[in-house]
């Protein structure tokens, strides 16, 4: 018996050119090739660090949303709760990496590719958002980082060595798996849902990933 297609696998392939412009950008394919502009690294760097910590009060948002709307049998609360302690830990790495490239933190505005991004993520800890729209959000925020950077430590990649720590921090199995564990909440979400929402959830998985896309893009030097 064929195993059933996920909603969020369903979304992939419907989507799969917007999907891989997140997840196989120019950026992400200059790290593998190792010919990324350092300067870019350094701009996505510093622009990276804006983003994560307006990112914590969004993670936040979604652990009440998932304490009021998920079942303890679920799971939910933890797996979330796990997430939002790494963050910590995150935002420590970025600060050493960025004294490692001479990046002054203090000194860095947001650009208006992350200044709309982290908007975004604003609107989405509203308490009239539904559950299973912001954990679909949190979800893909996740797996692009997973899926790009685990495909710069692939088999015949040329990431450049001072690079690949960057790279393994979101592209290592571990991560892998708990991106995996946020989908089976979003899947799970989503076959309980109404209609209207499910709507709204795939508008918002299109809306983060042309987020990326831009991201991305300022990173390399776009607007």
């Amino acid at each position: 018996m064929e195993a059933k297609i996920t909603a969020t696998e369903t979304w992939r392939r419907k989507h799969r050119l917007l999907h891989a412009g997140a997840t196989r950008h120019p950026f992400i394919r200059g790290i593998r090739d190792g010919n990324i502009d350092i300067s870019a690294f350094k701009t996505w760097l510093g622009q990276d660090y804006m983003f994560v910590r307006a990112f914590v009060p969004f993670v936040a948002s979604v652990l009440t949303k998932a304490w009021k709307g998920s079942n303890d049998s679920d799971n939910d609360v933890e797996v979330i709760l796990g997430g939002m302690a790494a963050l910590n830990d995150e935002i420590s790495w970025f600060k050493r990496e960025a004294s490692k490239w001479g990046v002054q933190l203090s000194n860095i505005a947001p650009q208006k590719a992350n200044q709309e991004y982290c908007r975004f993520l604003e609107s989405l800890t509203s308490p009239e958002v539904e559950y299973t729209v912001a954990i679909v959000a949190f979800w893909v925020i996740e797996t692009v980082y997973q899926e790009s950077f685990a495909h710069c430590l692939e088999d015949g990649s040329k990431t450049p060595p001072e690079l690949k720590e960057t790279c393994q921090r979101w592209g290592n199995e571990g991560f892998g798996e708990y991106c995996n564990s946020l989908g089976k909440i979003v899947d799970r979400q989503l076959e309980k849902a109404s209609d209207d929402v499910i709507s709204k959830a795939e508008a918002t998985f299109l809306q983060v990933l042309e987020y990326e896309v831009d991201f991305w893009n300022m990173s390399n030097g776009g607007t």
